[in-house]
This record gives C-alpha cells, structure tokens and sequence, in this order.
C-alpha cells in the first residue's frame, strides 16, 4: 500500500505502561504488515526521534501509553519534526493524560462528572472520607493502566491511600465511588462505537485484569437500552470534542444505580492487545482488527 507510505509504528517508550506498549505494538505492527503496509516498529527509548527521519518515514502509528506517548510531549516534537502521526494533538494529550483537568474541563462543560477531591499532605483526610463517602476510588491524576490506584474502603485508609499515588505522580485525586457498573465507548473520526460493559472478576478494573487476567468479563453489546446507549454514545462523543481530541480516543463513564451516566476518563492512546476495548467495540461494528487499525492510520495527522 504505497499511499501509506514507510509508517512507524512506535512502541514501548520508557512510561510504566511500556510493557503494554510493546504488546499492542506487536498486534498492530502484524495488522499493517498483514494489509500490505510497510511497516515497521519503531522503540523511542530505543533510539532518538530524530531517526524517523533520518530512516525515511513519512508518518507514525504511535501507540505509546502514559507519559511521553499520550501526554503531548511525544505529539510536540513529531510535530516539530514535521512527522505526521495518529490519534490527539498537544493540547488534547496532555489535557487528557491529566485526570483531574480532564475533570475540571467536562465540569466546565457541563458534562456529568463523579464527586472528587484534590489531594496533597494537608488535607483533611477524614474530612474528605466523610464528603465523598466510602468506597473512595484514589488515583494518581497522570498514570494510565490503573497503575497507583486504591480503593479505599475502610475508615482512616485514604492517607496511605494518597502516599501509595504519590509515587507516581505528584497530583493525587480522590473521587467518588459510583456502583451501578463500568463502561467504555470508542471513538473514532466522529463516530461513536458499541458501548462495552466491564465486569472485572477483581476488586475493580485494575492492571492484572485489564491486561493478563482471563476471566475479566466484557459485554459488547453492553447490553443499555437502546435510548441509554444513544445518550451514552452522544457523551462519549462530546467529551472527546470538549477535550479538543481528533482522530480516535476510548472514553470510559460509569453509571450509578438509577442509570444516571458519569464520565470518567479518556485514553487518547488505547491499548490494541488481545484483551483491548477498542478493537472489540469494532469487531462488533463488523470491523476486523487488520481494517481497524487502518481506519486508525487513515486518522494521521499533520501538525
């Protein structure tokens, strides 16, 4: 497929997520080789950017996750080598990489949010349990994969709770517990795909269960009402524009026990392994992955 041209697929990186990195590299590096493209993996933490050009790529499937592949440093200096590429710009990559600004921004909106709280040493950490009630969910605002998040159950637990995020990043959120299950929505271009439902057989949707675990269960179709799933899809879809995101993103909401729906993050990098949401939302659009992730390389964009 010459229109392609010589496509980088970046992989792996130097984030905590490189090891998912790498796998979701591996599927989508077979998938464009498998459609004719040539393609080739491509490991930033490996060699300098700089060699994208030097090696004659003429653009980048980048599916690096956490810090310097999903965060806007990765984004700003492909496009100051003026090296087109897949998925969200600077502004929507850092924006989203950032749990709490995300929160703020769809907040500012108007969009619906969980309850949350910003957390640093001085807060008044039994103050906060009270507020926001038990379970908390507390997360460092800048990791992805579940990576530093615990589930605060018990009284008097959110301040170790705090110190074990702080390891990763140094903004700590704390935000509201939300029971009526987890669901996901894929964008891509400007369609919304099948709603998935996630059942971890875990405590919560946590790193095992996202990536290694086999009896995580996922629901595809997740099994809303029609007119849920409407409204779920056209969220989904608004809080990919309000964050400024193009070319494909997956967003996550929860829902409570009365149905009401809460946004809760969106992944403008997401994972493409065997256990990944996007390509089973697609597969139920009747999009195999090989053509999946062409749509995804049919996205890239000069900045």
């Amino acid at each position: 497929m010459k229109q392609y041209g010589k496509v980088a697929v970046l992989m792996g990186g130097r984030s905590s997520e490189r090891e998912v990195s790498l796998m979701s590299g591996a599927g989508v590096l077979s998938a464009l080789l498998a459609k004719g493209v040539d393609a080739h993996g491509f490991d930033p933490a490996e060699k300098p950017l700089a060699a994208l050009k030097e090696e004659g790529f003429a653009c980048v499937f980048n599916i690096l996750h956490g810090p310097f592949g999903e965060d806007g440093t990765l984004q700003g200096a492909l496009e100051a080598l003026g090296m087109p590429y897949t998925g969200c710009g600077v502004m929507a990559s850092a924006i989203a990489m950032d749990k709490w600004r995300t929160k703020l921004l769809w907040k500012g909106a108007g969009l619906p949010i969980p309850a949350f709280e910003l957390l640093d040493e001085d807060s008044d950490f039994d103050a906060i349990e009270k507020r926001l009630g038990l379970p908390i969910f507390v997360k460092p605002s800048s990791e992805g994969s579940s990576i530093g998040v615990t589930k605060v159950k018990q009284p008097g637990e959110l301040r170790a709770a705090f110190a074990e995020a702080r390891k990763y990043d140094a903004v700590v959120i704390a935000e509201q517990f939300i029971g009526g299950g987890e669901y996901t929505c894929a964008v891509i271009g400007d369609v919304a795909y099948p709603t998935i439902k996630i059942e971890p057989a875990t405590e919560y949707y946590d790193y095992q269960a996202k990536y290694f675990r086999d009896d995580t269960v996922y629901r595809c179709p997740s099994g809303l009402a029609p007119e849920v799933e409407a409204k779920a899809r056209e969220l989904a879809l608004k809080a990919f524009k309000v964050l400024g995101c193009r070319g494909w993103s997956r967003v996550d909401f929860l829902m409570d026990e009365a149905g009401e729906i809460y946004l809760l993050e969106a992944n403008t990098s997401p994972g493409m392994t065997s256990h990944s949401l996007v390509p089973m939302a697609a597969r139920a659009e009747g999009i195999a992955y090989e053509d999946l992730c062409l749509k995804v390389l049919d996205t890239v964009h000069v900045g």
